[in-house]
């Protein structure tokens, strides 16, 4: 795992950032062997969880990846009900926060796919094996349906008793 992906989630862990890892990141958390480039959350957009996210990342220089100028995230309490997503770079590493994932729905349907895991001794609550399968038939993206395939593997190997056993 990638320490400064760790460092990104332990920060939103420690905030109290109410989140759920999806995307490829979760599906190395099941313990597929593609690389990522980023991580993937699906949060809550409310004014408080996104403050607290802003407050978890502030000395890490965030700023919209996605804006020309590359903006400086400045949420305020009357901003937030602006963002449906944000796309952050900060100096450890770039983080995508969004409020639906195709194939399982909007943060409260993903929060109920979800499962609590333990990564590095921090407990992380991300997508299960079954909705991430889901949401990446529906994102159906060429490294999406090679994900398939391994996620796909690893249930198989789950259901029948030969993942995680020693």
């Amino acid at each position: 795992m990638s320490s400064d992906f760790m460092s990104l989630l332990e920060r939103l862990v420690r905030g109290g950032v109410d989140f759920v890892i999806i995307g490829g990141f979760a599906g190395v958390v099941h313990g597929c062997t593609y690389v990522t480039q980023d991580v993937d959350i699906c949060c809550d957009f409310s004014a408080a969880n996104l403050l607290a996210l802003q407050e978890g990342l502030c000395d890490l220089h965030p700023v919209h990846r996605m804006t020309p100028e590359r903006k400086k995230l400045e949420l305020t309490e009357e901003n937030c009900g602006q963002f449906k997503n944000l796309y952050l770079d900060t100096d450890i590493g770039q983080l995508d926060c969004v409020g639906f994932v195709d194939g399982v729905g909007d943060y409260s349907q993903v929060k109920r796919a979800s499962e609590v895991v333990d990564v590095e001794d921090v407990q992380l609550r991300t997508l299960s094996l079954e909705a991430l399968i889901k949401a990446k038939r529906a994102m159906n993206r060429p490294r999406d349906r090679e994900a398939v395939v391994q996620l796909e593997a690893i249930k198989r190997l789950k259901e029948a008793g030969g993942w995680g056993t020693d």
